[in-house]
């Protein structure tokens, strides 16, 4: 999939101007759709229209580039009629020398949040700017100074001094909205501020792998490049969504946009408007989704829940006794039903604040009480566990592997240092369903369940025990260079 957070196209100046472009259709029926000019439905856009356009700015941003290498001495003559890039250049005024850093400009959206001044937008519309523009409804252009901004969840709040009080959307529950709501998007699409367009909301937490917090909400409404920013209304006239991405093969809309929901958006906007940054909280466990295969191996009724594949040392989940295999039900009494819907809630949890944890363990639920930390991108990263002092046993076959203890020739053999613990695969066969999850030779199979594997002897026993209470599948935790994650492999290839 190719998802757009768009590049601010080079600026071709425009006079701002409304432009109502309501191309909307309702469902008065099955199988029929109604135009916008249709009932009521006119009057109820163009009024909303109306009314929220006031709160919407366009944005202008300038940079300089680092300056070009200079012209070898011996370098041939530019053509007589110049270059393309001559043209352009003289086009749009900009009468740079060689050698000098022609100034680059580019569009995107924003709105109102607050009389004084305060402004949202997405945190790429204004990256790199040496000098940002706002553009109100009016016409009015104000210079803008940026409060904060988050890369993480691409926002940004910035400030304006205008001479009166501006007028200030209002904030929404996106929580509240659902497939098949209508939505409104105003924004500076191409330049063309002011306008104005509707669909639907077409999904809700919609995960398009761009960060850890990927809640998007998706519409059909059309949204294209300088939209980036802008807002997205429902029809009581409030903001649910900041419009920052769409999916698209050729960069223009094609009907699939999303938009940041306000329920993720509204917090990080009040850290920025207070301490110019975004603190996030931190416990240390690395986690992975829980699968069909998974909840069956474990004896969990259906997949819910965050599966801690990996802890970090000296991190809170250490402290309060967490350990890989866990599985986090609910956190700080709120249910964890999809895996990432964790990360949100770490990240969002007061610092130092104690809370608790349901996870499930052994077959069944337990209480675990931690206290989140802030989040430190500079931290020291995890190092490998010390082996215990291997012994040289025989290769053993299980659960349709090869394997071995991890003595010196297999870690020689396939450069896994001293540090490792579990044992070694030596043996993978071609299409076998531990191929088919991605092993290889040279992988460390380390824990079964969350029990800790030293020998191939133990997964053969407790791979037995697995089979005598009716499992079909058993959950094996794999180390390939340091990372860790959970896979189920089949027990009737043991």
């Amino acid at each position: 999939m190719t998802v757009f957070r768009w590049p601010n196209p080079c600026a071709v100046r425009t006079t701002t101007g409304v432009l109502l472009a309501l191309m909307l259709a309702l469902v008065p029926a099955p199988g029929a759709r109604a135009q916008p000019s249709d009932g009521p439905f006119a009057e109820v856009f163009s009024q909303l229209a109306g009314k929220l356009v006031g709160v919407v700015v366009n944005i202008s941003t300038t940079q300089t580039p680092a300056q070009p290498p200079k012209v070898a001495q011996d370098a041939p003559p530019a053509s007589p009629g110049g270059t393309l890039d001559d043209l352009f250049r003289d086009f749009f005024n900009d009468k740079g020398g060689p050698g000098q850093g022609r100034t680059v400009a580019s569009l995107g959206s924003g709105f109102i949040v607050d009389p004084s001044g305060l402004i949202v937008t997405n945190a790429h519309v204004i990256a790199n700017a040496d000098q940002i523009t706002v553009t109100l409804s009016d016409d009015t252009t104000l210079q803008a100074q940026v409060i904060g901004r988050d890369t993480v969840t691409d926002l940004a709040l910035l400030k304006v001094e205008p001479k009166a009080p501006l007028p200030a959307a209002a904030w929404g529950d996106s929580a509240k909205a659902k497939v098949g709501d209508w939505v409104l998007a105003i924004g500076n699409p191409f330049g063309l501020g002011g306008s104005v367009t509707a669909g639907i909301i077409s999904a809700t937490a919609r995960d398009i792998h761009s960060g850890p917090y990927d809640d998007f909400l998706q519409t059909d409404a059309s949204i294209n490049r300088g939209n980036s920013g802008g807002p997205m209304f429902d029809l009581s006239g409030a903001v649910i969504g900041i419009n920052t991405a769409i999916y698209s093969p050729s960069g223009g809309s094609i009907g699939i946009g999303f938009a940041i929901p306000t329920a993720l958006a509204q917090p990080i906007i009040e850290q920025l408007k207070t301490n110019g940054k975004v603190e996030r909280g931190w416990i240390g466990a690395r986690i992975q989704p829980v699968t069909d295969e998974i909840a069956e191996s474990i004896g969990l009724d259906k997949p819910r829940g965050a599966l801690i594949a990996a802890i970090d040392p000296a991190s809170p989940a250490t402290q309060a006794g967490l350990k890989p295999g866990d599985v986090i039900l609910s956190y700080d009494d709120k249910p964890v039903e999809r895996s990432r819907q964790l990360p949100r809630l770490v990240a969002d949890s007061a610092i130092n604040k104690p809370l608790k944890l349901t996870v499930w363990r052994d077959g069944k639920e337990a209480e675990i009480a931690l206290t989140v930390v802030p989040y430190n991108p500079n931290r020291p990263q995890p190092q490998p566990p010390e082996p215990e002092k291997p012994k040289p046993p025989p290769t053993v076959d299980a659960l349709g592997l090869k394997l071995a203890r991890t003595t010196p020739e297999w870690r020689k053999y396939f450069g896994l240092g001293d540090a490792v613990r579990g044992v070694v695969i030596v043996e993978v066969p071609q299409n076998s369903p531990a191929a088919n999850q991605g092993l290889r030779a040279g992988d460390l199979l380390v824990d079964i369940g969350s029990a800790p594997v030293a020998a191939p002897e133990e997964l053969v026993k407790r791979v037995a025990d697995a089979k005598k209470i009716g499992r079909k599948y058993v959950l094996v935790r794999v180390e390939r260079e340091g990372n860790y994650r959970f896979i189920t492999l089949p027990l009737e290839t043991s």
